[in-house]
């Protein structure tokens, strides 16, 4: 009884964690594009969070052994040097969220704001059905129901302004049908390798004994390797002229350590609960930033449409949480108790 109490203890606070910690950097992303400053370059953003993430794993494990260096030196030979099979699984999902990332941008080129934002929240539906196939999930009717409803929500709420649909179809508009196609086709695949990615790599970390920290060391050097791989390939002339850390300010610094530590934080809430949740706590923080913004920082006009994604999100959170069990169960103890009285 005490252990499942931790347990849940420890996922209700990574989830908090993860809504604060994924609001926060929204509102940090939507501040960073607003500044007068010279742009960094994403991808090398993406390779700092990752060597971060890393570091920040390391100096965890450290903690967790004493604080002895020898000690700390073991484990990770034990558990990565000499384990290589073990180490190499984590280069699955590294290389398929970089594969992720690159299939996206691709998209983006072909496609109008509005179809990429609808046809990505499949990633939700995919999720949950890698869950079911990899690892045995029972999924109730109405949790079906509310993850369609999410994905529509968040659909609804991240649906871009008029201005922007505008901007963006103009853009679009001498891309062929075939290139259109494409696009969409990339969207299905990114959604597609985001939820094996994500079930992936939840199915490693309840299996074996293997701590968060140096699965997350393991994820971190493979995501390391592949992000500088990505650098290399699309940004190589950028960093060359101008260095790798360009345009690098402040809250630039901030945002690649909230990134670094969402990633701690989502393999904690992979670990205690699972990547379903995960797409639920994401989807409020939407939300949150998107109410911050309106009433804080006035850079945000809500439209109908972002009222309407609003409700779907939250009734999709509230009908997923329903235990149809725990109600049914209650029911027939009634009736039991009832039976009784009457005898």
């Amino acid at each position: 009884m005490r252990i499942t109490t931790k347990k849940d203890n420890r996922k209700w606070i990574s989830l908090a964690a993860l809504v604060l910690q994924n609001t926060s950097l929204v509102l940090l992303l939507r501040y960073s594009r607003t500044m007068k400053a010279e742009r960094y370059i994403s991808s090398t953003a993406i390779v700092t969070a990752e060597f971060i993430k890393g570091l920040i794993c390391i100096v965890l494990v450290w903690l967790e052994n004493d604080r002895s260096i020898n000690r700390l030196f073991r484990v990770i030979h034990e558990e990565i040097y000499a384990k290589p099979y073990d180490t190499s699984k984590l280069a699955i999902p590294s290389g398929l969220y970089a594969i992720q990332n690159n299939l996206l941008f691709f998209a983006l080129s072909y496609l109008n704001a509005a179809t990429y934002q609808v046809s990505y929240q499949l990633k939700i539906l995919t999720t949950a059905l890698c869950s079911v196939l990899m690892l045995k999930k029972s999924i109730e009717k109405h949790q079906w129901f509310s993850l369609c409803m999410l994905a529509i929500g968040v659909a609804f709420v991240t649906w871009p302004s008029p201005e922007e649909v505008q901007k963006r179809t103009t853009i679009q508009s001498q891309a062929t049908w075939l290139q259109q196609s494409t696009g969409f086709g990339a969207v299905l695949l990114a959604s597609m390798t985001s939820g094996f990615a994500g079930v992936y790599f939840e199915k490693i970390l309840k299996t074996g004994p293997t701590s968060v920290w140096i699965r997350n060391i393991q994820l971190a050097c493979f995501g390391t390797l592949f992000g500088l791989l990505i650098v290399f390939c699309f940004d190589y002339k950028a960093v060359m002229d101008k260095g790798f850390f360009q345009g690098y300010s402040t809250v630039v610094w901030i945002v690649v350590l909230l990134q670094a530590i969402g990633g701690l934080i989502i393999a904690t809430v992979i670990k205690y609960a699972d990547n379903i949740i995960k797409g639920f706590a994401t989807s409020l923080s939407i939300l949150f930033s998107s109410v911050i913004s309106y009433f804080i920082l006035h850079d945000f006009t809500p439209s109908l449409f972002f009222y309407m994604g609003t409700v779907f999100v939250l009734t999709a959170t509230f009908l997923y949480g329903w235990e149809k069990n725990k109600v049914t169960s209650s029911v027939n103890e009634q009736a039991r108790i009832q039976n009784i009285l009457i005898k």
